[in-house]
C-alpha cells in the first residue's frame, strides 16, 4: 500500500509535488509554533485538520485522488474566514502575523484548485494519479 501511494504521489505534476512538499504542508504545520496567540489553537487544529483526513483517503484509495480536495474545502474554508477576522481584529506577535498571513494566502490559493477538484470528483472524475 505504501509503495502504491508513493508511486501515485510521484505521478502528480512536479509543480504540484513541489507546492505540496515545500509550501502547503510546512505552512499548514507552522501555526503550531503560535498556539499561544489569540485563536492559535483553533487555527492550528483547522490547518492540520484540512490535511489529516488525506492520510486515510490515500490509504483507502491507495494513491492520490481528487477526493483529497474535499477535506481542504470543508475545513480550510472556515479557516480562511477565521484568519481574515483574526488578522483584522487581534493583537498578534509579528511572527504570528507573518505565519497566519502566509497561511491565509497559501490556503486561498489551494482552495482555488480544491473547489475545482471537488466539483470534478463529485461529477465522477475519481481516477488515482
Amino acid at each position: 500500500m505504501i509503495l502504491d501511494i508513493w508511486r501515485s504521489f510521484m505521478r502528480i505534476p512536479r509543480w504540484v509535488l513541489i507546492w505540496i512538499v515545500v509550501i502547503l504542508v510546512p505552512i499548514n504545520v507552522a501555526p503550531l509554533l503560535f498556539w499561544a496567540e489569540p485563536y492559535g489553537i483553533l487555527i492550528s487544529v483547522l490547518a492540520i485538520g484540512g490535511m489529516l483526513p488525506n492520510m486515510f483517503i490515500m490509504a483507502k484509495e491507495r494513491g492520490v485522488s481528487r477526493m483529497m480536495s474535499i477535506p481542504h474545502v470543508v475545513v480550510w474554508t472556515p479557516l480562511v474566514i477565521l484568519l481574515v477576522w483574526v488578522l483584522a481584529t487581534q493583537e498578534l506577535s509579528s511572527g504570528a502575523t507573518l505565519v497566519f498571513g502566509a497561511l491565509l494566502i497559501v490556503d486561498v490559493i489551494s482552495l482555488a484548485f480544491d473547489f475545482v477538484d471537488t466539483a470534478k470528483w463529485w461529477k465522477g472524475a475519481r481516477e488515482i494519479a
